[in-house]
């Protein structure tokens, strides 16, 4: 008797042990990939998620599924986006085998010039009010998309948000804390409590939320088309609106509003070919990155290693000099995209970075010649789309026409004021973007596709997923859970010159003997709890042919499939 209970002592006590050991290998808190056959979705709104997966399942491709939860997003995290921002896509075609870039992005008002900006002795543009209001793309940019690779009527697509809009959800913790936070100085901004203060204060989490004056827009939409928001009744509203805001916008900004298709650019980081957008995004950054970056064995010096943390902070910093004089919109300027993004350009930059010394600045190159979201998702057909949406500082300007359900976007704020520099204001020009979606090749099939939100820390975010998956063998959903580093210069986000060296802000996770090690090399090291941008990514497993979904743990984000 006493030996059977000893040996059931031993078998449950064996069990607990290994229901609690952690078996994804990571040393970092991370949780196991999502798999599936059919399709994917990964967004930062389990909601919207959903959303992607009943429009995939009812027939739609992949960009039909991304358009219903983007557009869903719109309303159940409006502190990153909605339909009066902007969009750029990346997208793999499975019929043609082939990769399409998508910029849509609204431009300035033609009727505010530069002159308007000296004569009010205003030394930058303003975050918020009438003035940053740039056109805005997203709507444009959906019915090009599905113009062109969507199958299912834009009515299917649109009616989850408008179910959504009328019945109501229920607020999750995260939006709850960021609507709070907004509406504490855009709630002067007329519209902005009538849509997102009914009960009086901004809904609070598990409240349930409507928006029936969105709900009304995306019913036009689905009526009307792609012109009701930029020839007909609503761009009526957005002029009138903020006309009456003192802005510029005219019915001419929205009726000559058009998106591009164009094509992405890419360099090649030890055999996966990464894929971003040219300006007037900012994409192209985190190839630069990588070709410095390539100089070096990265997988030798170790993941988390001052080493490494070392050569990435210069890295950044050479490469957001050339970020702060160059990017801006390829209509005005003649941009040296294939210099900057080229190895030979890479080599050179590296042998500026001292291997024991951070630097307190650096020089743009000089040609030898001439809160958003991300969210991508996954089809039957082996179509893949890499999406990022954004308003631009969390709800936007602040500008909530009437009875429209949305901010406009402020995205007219990171133009510069200074003449001659590429990025200065002008009339009916696109200003520089933060915003950039990301998609990995490997020998011309598609690999990956994925994007990390956050303002300036986006090409620092591609180039660490990256780095994570082919130097450090990480899996798809670890590469996302690493402690991630982010450098902040003087440099961003429009422009300047950095002189003091910066500040590198290490999220919990490094040890502390290699932050030592920074510090001796004179980095100013600050430790930081958020700030890190969201992640969503989904890998093609040819061999198998599944899908690998992954998201951000630091936010809602869910991946899903079936």
């Amino acid at each position: 008797m006493k030996k059977q209970l000893l040996t059931l002592v031993f078998s449950i006590s064996t069990l607990f042990t290994f229901a609690q050991d952690r078996i994804t290998g990571a040393p970092f808190a991370t949780r196991s990939e999502v798999i599936a056959k059919n399709g994917m979705v990964a967004t930062s709104q389990p909601l919207a998620t959903q959303v992607g997966l009943d429009i995939l399942k009812k027939g739609g491709t992949a960009i039909d599924a991304a358009i219903a939860a983007n557009a869903m997003l719109g309303l159940v995290e409006p502190t990153g986006n909605g339909i009066g921002g902007d969009l750029f896509a990346i997208i793999w075609d499975a019929e043609s085998k082939q990769l399409y870039g998508l910029n849509a992005s609204g431009r300035s008002p033609y009727d505010l010039t530069l002159d308007y900006f000296k004569e009010n002795k205003m030394s930058k543009i303003p975050s918020h009010g009438p003035i940053p209001v740039s056109v805005p793309g997203c709507v444009d940019g959906w019915y090009e998309m599905h113009k062109k690779f969507g199958k299912l009527p834009m009515a299917d697509n649109f009616a989850p948000v408008i179910k959504y809009a009328e019945e109501g959800f229920p607020v999750s913790e995260l939006i709850a804390y960021y609507m709070g936070r907004s509406a504490g100085f855009l709630s002067k901004y007329p519209g902005f409590k009538e849509t997102y203060m009914p009960n009086g204060a901004a809904p609070k989490k598990g409240e349930v939320f409507k928006n029936p004056y969105l709900a009304n827009t995306f019913k036009i939409l689905s009526k009307k088309g792609r012109d009701a928001f930029y020839e007909g009744e609503i761009a009526e509203t957005i002029v009138k609106y903020m006309k009456d805001q003192g802005g510029f916008l005219s019915m001419k900004d929205m009726k000559d509003h058009t998106s591009e298709w164009i094509d992405p650019v890419s360099t090649n980081y030890r055999g996966y070919d990464v894929w971003e957008l040219p300006p007037n995004g900012q994409g192209i950054a985190a190839l630069q990155m990588l070709n410095i970056l390539e100089q070096y064995d990265i997988a030798a010096m170790g993941f988390g290693s001052a080493e490494y943390i070392h050569a990435f902070v210069e890295a950044k910093k050479l490469v957001y000099e050339d970020r702060a004089k160059y990017y801006a919109d390829m209509d005005f300027n003649k941009i040296p995209v294939d210099w900057l993004i080229s190895k030979e350009y890479g080599k050179e930059r590296q042998k500026l970075i001292n291997p024991d010394r951070a630097s307190r600045a650096y020089p743009p190159g000089v040609p030898g010649h001439g809160e958003t979201i991300y969210m991508t998702v996954a089809d039957q057909w082996g179509n893949m789309i890499s999406l990022i949406q954004s308003n631009y500082r969390g709800m936007g300007s602040g500008m909530t026409p009437t009875g429209l359900g949305f901010i406009l976007q402020d995205r007219g704020e990171l133009f510069s004021l200074e003449e001659g520099h590429f990025n200065v204001y002008e009339p009916h020009k696109r200003p520089f973007h933060t915003i950039i979606p990301c998609f990995v090749t490997k020998d011309n099939a598609p690999y990956m596709s994925f994007g990390v939100m956050g303002g300036a820390m986006q090409p620092q975010g591609h180039a660490q997923i990256v780095i994570n998956m082919i130097d450090f063998g990480m899996n798809l959903q670890e590469a996302g859970d690493a402690p991630r580093i982010q450098h902040f210069g003087s440099s961003e986000p429009t422009g300047g010159t950095m002189t003091d060296g910066g500040i590198v802000a290490l999220e919990d996770g490094i040890d502390y003997e290699e932050i030592r090690k920074l510090m001796h090399m004179r980095h100013k090291v600050r430790f930081d709890l958020g700030g890190y941008g969201g992640y969503q990514a989904i890998m093609y497993d040819a061999k198998n042919g599944v899908y690998y979904g992954a998201s951000e743990s630091r936010k809602d984000g869910q991946a899903a499939g079936y």
